[in-house]
């Protein structure tokens, strides 16, 4: 296949899978705190929807390292009044001071953007869920 060809997964929807060492326990954090509910459910495994996409959070005896993005939200809502409702849930926001990278009040302007997305870069905030799985909320700014 040259470049110009399209991929055998090129039309192929992506769908995130989340490991849960306690299901339930997951299940209360996402309802609770994110305000989420699964759609459909089958032993060992809870199905979200989110505008149009999905994610499974899956029983798992292991676990992710927590070191790097899992999952990303990505919203046109301003990112303070999201992280505030969050907050108000209970979520607790990471604070990362890096060099050419830091949150304020958990939340990051980070400079750049992809082009195709006609922003000219992002806001993002991190938080953990009940597993330490790390997910992202990212706001494009315009």
């Amino acid at each position: 296949m040259s470049e110009d060809d399209s991929g055998p997964l090129s039309g192929a929807r992506v769908a995130t899978r989340l490991p849960a060492a306690d299901l339930d326990r997951a299940r209360r954090f996402y309802a609770e705190k994110l305000g989420l509910r699964p759609v459909d459910e089958r032993p060992g495994g809870l199905l979200y929807r989110c505008g149009g996409t999905d994610f499974v959070l899956f029983r798992s005896t292991g676990s992710s390292p927590g070191t790097f993005t899992q999952m990303g939200f990505e919203t046109d809502d301003d990112l303070g009044s999201v992280v505030a409702e969050l907050r108000r849930r209970g979520v607790v926001f990471e604070e990362v001071d890096a060099p050419g990278f830091r949150t304020r009040d958990g939340i990051a302007e980070v400079e750049g953007n992809y082009p195709s997305k006609g922003a000219r870069g992002e806001r993002g905030a991190w938080f953990r869920d009940s597993e330490g799985n790390l997910l992202g909320i990212g706001q494009p700014v315009r």
